[in-house]
């Protein structure tokens, strides 16, 4: 295989060849999202807020190991297209052995903070129990999903996007398969509840990261985990985290949202806070297939980057966002045609079908200028601007959103919490387009 093709052959098919397959698999990626969700609210009202308020920790762990694992993309990528191999592989080794480090700090961390983080937001008895004892579960598989983000960022790097694709499917699969069977007790299977959903979801991760750790021990690649990498080099471990501190923060920044919306909404009815949730598990249907576009775009343009391919860079960026607008102009549509049957997946009370019919249609109308904030900030993690891209999701989930959610809410109520999330958009989108032109001018 030429190990140059990143930077020779036509941008357009090599962009779809290195998105298409990371595109198919977080359709499967949303499908499990949903499908999970929809057997969790089968147990009761009651266990869908309990997942709803566990999701915040969740992002938050997924996004250390994904954000660190970004950082680990990019570095190799940039070293790859500069033709330093070794310093590819020593990237990797010491990315592998920090991410291990981080798993198990937020195992005992997420553990032992879910009490007093329930009880901030509800006062129900059942929904903590509930979930306390999802989160005891899936708290314990943090070292299988990092290391899962690992191995994938690596692949990525070096252009094996199908490998990731049949790898992340086929947990996905297995977290399918295994949800009703552990949830409700089917054949041999005892009922589990809420434990069974957490799980499912465990045991399919284990099985990516298997698929993972097979194909890299019998296929060669261009990087590989060496011991002799494993000593920790202060520049090196200095890169990784310049990059991946920053497009951590970036995606734990949703759960700062969430946590804070959810404290505004309470005020108001559990209800709202239900609707939020359900939100965040439909809007994945648009977001992760934006993502693995932004997915087969870092390594492309990590890689031209190094290279010095500037013209390149530019061209892969306007794709990228042409194909992620065309994403949320559908996602649009079906949220202004189907938001009461969206609902209804998730819940049978009137009220809260009703709550959410109103808030998809008002919040869907963010959902087209988001695409330049989504493209722009993973267009600067794949260049090693980690702090550029922090800068626009700080817009996004923080500096913009949050004043305006409270001061529209006291105003106008829920209602107002909602049309919170379009004003942002539009807001970020104008910062984003600015922050990415500024920081990819050529320096003279």
């Amino acid at each position: 295989m030429n190990e140059n093709f990143m930077k020779e052959r036509p941008v357009l098919p090599l962009l779809l060849s290195m998105a298409l397959p990371m595109v198919l698999s977080m359709l499967v990626n949303s499908l499990y999202n949903i499908v999970d969700s929809f057997f969790v609210a089968q147990i009761s009202e009651d266990a869908m807020t309990a997942l709803s308020l566990v999701y915040p920790i969740q992002n938050f762990i997924n996004a250390v190991g994904i954000g660190f694992g970004v950082g680990i993309n990019a570095v190799i990528a940039f070293y790859l297209g500069a033709g330093d191999s070794s310093r590819a592989d020593r990237a990797a080794s010491q990315g592998l052995l920090l991410a291990v480090v981080h798993s198990i700090v937020m195992t005992i961390g997420a553990i032992a903070v879910m009490p007093v983080f329930l009880r901030r937001f509800t006062s129900s008895e059942t929904v903590i129990d509930l979930g306390l004892r999802y989160s005891a579960v899936a708290f314990l598989f943090t070292i299988v999903i990092v290391a899962g983000v690992t191995f994938e960022k690596i692949f990525q790097a070096v252009g094996s996007m199908k490998v990731t694709m049949v790898s992340l499917m086929c947990g996905c699969v297995a977290n399918i398969i295994l949800d009703p069977v552990l949830i409700f007790g089917l054949g041999p299977f005892p009922e589990m509840g809420m434990e069974g959903a957490a799980l499912a979801t465990g045991i399919g991760q284990s099985f990516t990261l298997a698929i993972y750790l097979v194909v890299y021990l019998v296929r060669p690649s261009r990087v590989r985990i060496r011991r002799q990498y494993l000593a920790l080099d202060r520049k090196m471990v200095l890169k990784l985290y310049s990059i991946g501190i920053p497009a951590s923060l970036n995606l734990a920044l949703p759960s700062v949202l969430i946590s804070s919306l959810n404290a505004i909404l309470s005020s108001y009815s559990e209800v709202y806070i239900l609707v939020l949730g359900i939100y965040y598990k439909l809007q994945t249907f648009l977001y992760l297939p934006a993502n693995g576009i932004v997915q087969g775009m870092r390594p492309l343009i990590g890689f031209n980057y190094g290279a010095g391919e500037h013209k390149r860079v530019n061209q892969i960026y306007q794709i990228v966002l042409c194909m992620s607008g065309s994403i949320m102009i559908l996602g649009t549509a079906i949220c202004l045609i189907f938001p009461g049957q969206l609902m209804s997946l998730f819940t049978h009370t009137p009220e809260t079908i009703r709550a959410g019919e109103t808030a998809l249609r008002i919040i869907s109308a963010g959902f087209l200028v988001s695409a330049v904030s989504v493209t722009s900030s993973g267009a600067l993690e794949g260049l090693g601007k980690g702090v550029p891209s922090l800068v626009i999701s700080l817009c996004r989930y923080v500096i913009v959103i949050l004043p305006a959610a409270f001061l529209l809410g006291k105003i106008f109520g829920p209602v107002g919490v909602w049309n919170a999330f379009w004003i942002t958009e539009a807001v970020t989108a104008v910062i984003a387009f600015g922050v990415y032109r500024s920081s990819t001018r050529p320096q003279n």
